[in-house]
């Protein structure tokens, strides 16, 4: 009745561009692992990693670790976040925690408390899940 392999062959093309929506009022408690880009607008308590853009709207915010290749920051951040290439930080996003990023770009008005590692070494995303971090110059 179905052909599998037809549907695995688009399902496999689709998570690699797969956009994720959590919307404001929904609470999410436990960790968050995907390929596609993700965008929070309510609440995670736990860590996401992300291969893709990690947005977090004015009224989301995650108690935890944020690891994804760019994010647009406007809501509220407890916790660490590793940004592999380009941290947007908008009028109204708070980070109360380290973050490591290659770019940082910050409006006026953000609110940052915690320290900041920038351009020189980047850690893998990928070795973050072995709970080993490498190491690359950038």
């Amino acid at each position: 009745m179905f052909n599998t392999s037809k549907t695995m062959a688009k399902g496999a093309e689709l998570e690699a561009g797969a956009r994720n929506h959590i919307a404001t009022g929904t609470k999410i408690t436990g960790d968050i692992e995907t390929n596609g880009d993700f965008r929070l607008d309510g609440v995670l308590i736990g860590s996401i990693n992300s291969k893709g853009k990690v947005v977090l709207g004015e009224s989301g915010s995650i108690e935890g670790e944020v690891f994804c290749q760019n994010a647009n920051i406007s809501g509220e951040i407890k916790g660490k976040v590793m940004v592999k290439e380009l941290l947007s930080m908008q009028a109204t996003a708070r980070i109360h925690g380290d973050v490591e990023t290659a770019k940082l770009s910050i409006e006026p008005g953000a609110n940052f408390t915690g320290s900041c590692n920038m351009g020189a070494v980047i850690k893998d995303i990928n070795a973050k899940s072995d709970g080993q971090a490498k190491e690359k110059t950038a």
